[in-house]
């Protein structure tokens, strides 16, 4: 069974850069089992796609993010990272990695100076 885990500061000041990393264990992200994704959710409201990458290294994002994310992986740790630049308190949220059903628990990330 696929189980990802993210990783990242819990706390990120006004413009800086916020990384999150994906643990994931029970799986390849080399083996073709669709896109590994990032998710986050706002307090209070639902989910958002924020963007992907696929087994053979692809990335997809949404236009609204699409200037500040970045998404890449390390295969030999088989983790993948979320970048996402000049952060604002609106990108306080709990943020995910996921693929198909899988999900981790999720890790609170606050915007605040």
């Amino acid at each position: 069974q696929v189980q990802l885990q993210e990783s990242g500061p819990g706390l990120v000041k006004p413009s800086q850069t916020l990384s999150l990393t994906c643990t994931v264990s029970g799986g390849s992200i080399t083996a073709d089992y669709h896109y590994w994704a990032w998710i986050r959710q706002h307090p209070g409201k639902g989910l958002e796609w924020m963007g992907a990458i696929d087994y053979s290294g692809n990335t997809y994002d949404i236009p609204s993010l699409k200037s500040r994310t970045s998404i890449s992986r390390d295969t030999s740790r088989n983790q993948f990272t979320l970048q996402l630049s000049s952060v604002t308190p609106e990108d306080t949220a709990v943020y995910y990695c996921n693929i198909l059903q899988y999900w981790g628990k999720g890790t609170p990330v606050n915007v605040s100076s």
